[in-house]
């Protein structure tokens, strides 16, 4: 489908997602975040992508933050509602995706651009990136899930310091924090993160699955990590990945997994 607000192509099982709006640097409208729900639902569904890649477009930014003209004049409902929908349809939809998604952060992430890095299952920086949560310095606080998933990366403190100051950190901070993988130059930014795609590509999609689930498990309340674990593994001798897997392992050749 065509989009306006964002690029979507298909090569070597990677399906590459990328924000489209550099006047504007590439800022979180809330038509953008319905593209990207679709894209990434698009992505997910489609047996040939094995790996989804989000990305900004230029150098400047990943995702500079939301676009506050949206909602400057919003009530207290209304801005309880733009929370919940956003988180419902973008951030913990890309984070429960049984897809895995690298974020590619090039430029500033910054607000809702960071939490959409957050989201994904992990991340990586172009060396002239800045990250942080800047939103107290507008009377408001992270709504699409910033307060829940920085700490839970960095930790409690950091993230709390992160949050208060309204700073931001550079990439080779970021680095040291836990907050992204890997740090390259911009040239070399989807290089790499094109090179990790295809050794993620190379496994059990079906076992990446169940390893997604059981990884987030352990960070929702209410969920029990290792039960989880222990359940996934479980299914995991139902599968003809499995069957392939160990086989091929067996036969000390490469696997050519079906994906099921």
């Amino acid at each position: 489908m065509a989009h306006q607000n964002i690029l979507s192509s298909l090569e070597n099982n990677i399906t590459t997602i990328t924000i489209n709006r550099p006047s504007k640097l590439n800022a979180l409208n809330q038509a953008t975040i319905a593209e990207l729900h679709k894209a990434f639902k698009e992505a997910d569904e489609n047996k040939k992508t094995k790996v989804i890649i989000i990305t900004g477009s230029g150098e400047k930014a990943f995702v500079a933050g939301a676009d506050i003209s949206e909602f400057a004049d919003y009530s207290v409902s209304q801005g309880e509602k733009l929370a919940a929908e956003g988180q419902a349809k973008l951030f913990d939809f890309v984070a429960h995706l049984s897809t895995p998604v690298i974020a590619a952060i090039n430029g500033f992430a910054l607000g809702g651009g960071l939490e959409l890095a957050m989201a994904a299952h992990f991340r990586i920086a172009s060396d002239n990136a800045k990250m942080g949560l800047p939103e107290v310095s507008l009377g408001v606080i992270p709504g699409y899930g910033g307060t829940q998933r920085l700490p839970q990366l960095v930790g409690k403190g950091r993230a709390m310091e992160l949050i208060m100051t309204a700073g931001m950190i550079d990439a080779n901070q970021a680095l040291q924090y836990g907050l992204v993988n890997h740090v390259t130059t911009p040239e070399e930014l989807l290089p790499l993160a094109q090179k990790l795609a295809s050794k993620i590509s190379g496994n059990s999609t079906v076992a990446i699955a169940a390893a997604i689930e059981a990884v987030n498990a352990g960070f929702e309340d209410g969920e029990n990590g290792y039960e989880a674990e222990i359940t996934q593994f479980g299914k995991c001798f139902g599968t003809a990945d499995f069957q392939e897997g160990t086989q091929a392992f067996l036969q000390k050749r490469k696997a050519n997994f079906p994906g099921k």
